[in-house]
């Protein structure tokens, strides 16, 4: 009875007429009806558009990684740092982790774009779960978190900046449908 109502529902439905829409949010459910998130289905993007996506695209492919790797060496150190009691040592152990990543990273780093800054800015929030601005303080102290949020206002950068999925859905599909996790 219930399966004849819910065939019965879904005939109706599909036979409703439906306005033709630019954009549609699709959700596909299968047969144990788990849901499966929902698609964006664009029927036609202009080409500013199109460049804008690609470019961003380029950007999180690029700077993915380094926020992966940041991640990944945060957690470490954290760790590390929890076994350190002694004030002193702890700062020396957070140079001593400083300067092997400059050693490692710095050329690279160097090289990215503006655009890039802000994109990997995002992603470590993504990875972290802390800001830009919250590294700098907790391992830097606020002086120095201070004078690099004036220096990166300058090129257009805010170490505040956070990652929303809501707002950010677009990094949020080019991981997921670039499959870079």
């Amino acid at each position: 009875m219930m399966l004849r109502i819910l065939g019965l529902l879904m005939l109706v439905a599909l036979a409703s007429p439906v306005k033709a829409q630019e954009k549609k949010i699709d959700t596909i459910y299968t047969s144990d009806f788990e849901r499966i998130d929902p698609i964006l289905i664009t029927s036609s993007m202009d080409e500013e558009k199109k460049q804008a996506y690609l470019l961003l695209k380029r950007r999180v492919k690029k700077t993915l990684p380094y926020a992966k790797m940041a991640a990944l060496k945060m957690k470490a150190m954290e760790d590390k740092l929890n076994t350190i009691q002694d004030k002193r040592a702890r700062k020396k152990y957070v140079k001593e982790c400083e300067e092997s990543l400059k050693q490692l990273y710095m050329a690279q780093l160097k090289n990215l774009t503006i655009g890039e800054g802000q994109v990997l800015m995002k992603l470590l929030h993504r990875e972290t779960g802390k800001t830009s601005w919250e590294i700098m303080r907790n391992y830097r102290g606020t002086g120095e978190a201070l004078f690099w949020q004036a220096f990166g206002s300058i090129y257009g950068h805010n170490l505040k900046v956070e990652y929303d999925p809501i707002m950010d859905y677009q990094i949020e599909n080019i991981i997921r449908v670039e499959k870079l996790e």
